[in-house]
């Protein structure tokens, strides 16, 4: 395996920072939401419709944008800990898909594909199984 160094000098290693090359080193490189927030992802678009016509660029840009199911990555430390706002407890978990409106979050992507870090309330309801849900 090839390293690839980025930085002010990739010749010299000490003065280099190294990219990751394994899907493990990159799960590494995720941040930590702080505080009340969610990080999620985005789950894969169909890149075909039903009927097997491939979607433009452009249409899968905008589902992925527009998405409202996220997949929970991480949560925050202080995610849920509101009793007056949670009395019930927490809304989700980690490894659960949710439902969020469109735009919500910061978007951010890493090594390629799309995140976002939610605000703990902005869960609106978590579905066992995203497919067929689609926004109107």
């Amino acid at each position: 395996m090839t390293e690839i160094l980025i930085g002010q000098d990739a010749t010299d290693p000490n003065n280099a920072t190294v990219l990751p090359q394994t899907a493990e080193e990159k799960a590494k490189q995720l941040p930590q939401p702080s505080g009340y927030r969610i990080l999620c992802a985005i789950p894969d678009i169909e890149d075909k419709y039903e009927s097997g016509i491939v979607k433009a660029d452009i249409t899968l840009q905008h589902e992925e944008l527009l998405t409202t199911v996220l997949f929970v990555v991480k949560l925050g430390p202080d995610c849920f800990k509101d009793p007056s706002r949670f009395p019930s407890g927490p809304w989700c978990k980690e490894g659960d898909f949710i439902l969020v409106r469109p735009h919500a979050g910061t978007r951010l992507k890493i090594h390629g594909r799309e995140f976002r870090i939610i605000n703990d309330d902005s869960v609106e309801g978590v579905v066992e199984d995203p497919r067929g849900i689609s926004r109107k």
